[in-house]
């Protein structure tokens, strides 16, 4: 039987990078047949119809249907795997609890289609930002489907993270482990190295032979940089993140899905861990072990990295405050 996979947002530019890796077997693998629902707002039909029109044309094996829509109950219709990608952005001049609110109006109905019309086993990951919150708002609007189906994508800092290690060390990327990100996904997050390690050594020790003073490259340099690595594609080639951020989607779904072998991070609902409140999604070191996000627990945290961890959630903590005061949560 075909997977159903519903991306909303389908007709923008994250969903049109990712629509063809999935149909090609990237996501859920080369032996598993997809059915694509492309779910987009009025406006965004066109772009979504003609991506339907370029998947036909593909002639990909595992594609097995492509349906496109704006009704949110047809969208999400026996669906196993929810990317929601589609998100209000940031205009001139808006706070950031407008921007919150206009994304409760969003996800919150989404939320609520997904748990009147989605598979029982359905996974949501959510890539609209701020996507932590989204998260949130969406699984506090999916009545009885369970909180740890939904999770926000953090993959794509911890990909920019091992990058620029990766580079400082100059050592193949693969090798750099063990580099969670802990709280929100925004310029408070914080990419922690405390226990990464390079080539199976601890980068702590490999980066104090390449920039002498760490803790100063690190808060300089390397967190600076990882946070505001969207900023600066954004500077450099006009618009935002995309192929990227969908193939960040992509590892992070086939991870959850297929289990993993070491840490990676993804922001998941709190129980309470490293002092978390509960209910909160953040970003923690996890694992996927038989389809589920497990914490990695019981990591020492030093003073300056709890530090940045609490300010991470402090913002977190804000943001559900706020939404709180609409009404929404």
């Amino acid at each position: 039987m075909a997977t159903t996979i519903t991306i909303t947002g389908a007709g923008g530019q994250i969903g049109y990078a990712l629509l063809f890796r999935i149909a090609a077997g990237d996501m859920l693998g080369h032996g598993e047949k997809v059915r694509l629902r492309l779910l987009e707002i009025p406006q965004g039909l066109k772009g979504a119809e003609g991506a339907a029109l370029e998947l036909q044309d593909g002639a990909f094996d595992l594609l097995e249907s492509v349906e496109v829509t704006d009704d949110a109950a047809t969208g999400f219709d026996g669906c196993n795997v929810a990317l929601l990608v589609g998100a209000r952005p940031r205009g001139p001049g808006m706070e950031r609890g407008d921007l919150l609110a206009a994304n409760a109006g969003i996800f919150g109905p989404q939320g609520r289609a997904i748990a009147d019309r989605a598979a029982s086993d359905v996974r949501v990951t959510v890539v609209g930002n701020p996507a932590n919150t989204n998260a949130l708002i969406a699984a506090a609007s999916a009545d009885g489907v369970p909180a740890d189906r939904f999770s926000a994508l953090t993959r794509l800092d911890e990909n920019r993270a091992r990058a620029q290690l990766a580079a400082v060390l100059d050592a193949p990327v693969a090798s750099i482990r063990r580099v969670p990100i802990w709280g929100n996904h925004s310029a408070t997050q914080f990419p922690d190295v405390t226990h990464a390690t390079v080539e199976g050594r601890p980068v702590l020790d490999a980066l104090a032979e390449r920039v002498g003073d760490v803790r100063t490259w690190l808060e300089g340099t390397f967190i600076p940089r990882v946070a505001k690595r969207g900023a600066e594609i954004i500077e450099v080639r006009g618009s935002s993140s995309v192929a990227s951020a969908a193939n960040a989607t992509i590892e992070h779904t086939r991870d959850w899905v297929a289990g993993t072998s070491d840490w990676t991070s993804a922001g998941v609902v709190s129980r309470g861990e490293y002092g978390v409140p509960e209910g909160l999604v953040s970003s923690f070191p996890v694992r996927s072990v038989d389809g589920q996000w497990q914490i990695v627990e019981g990591l020492e945290l030093d003073e300056w990295a709890r530090g940045r961890i609490d300010a991470s959630v402090a913002e977190l903590v804000d943001e559900r405050d706020t939404v709180r005061a609409l009404g929404v949560l």
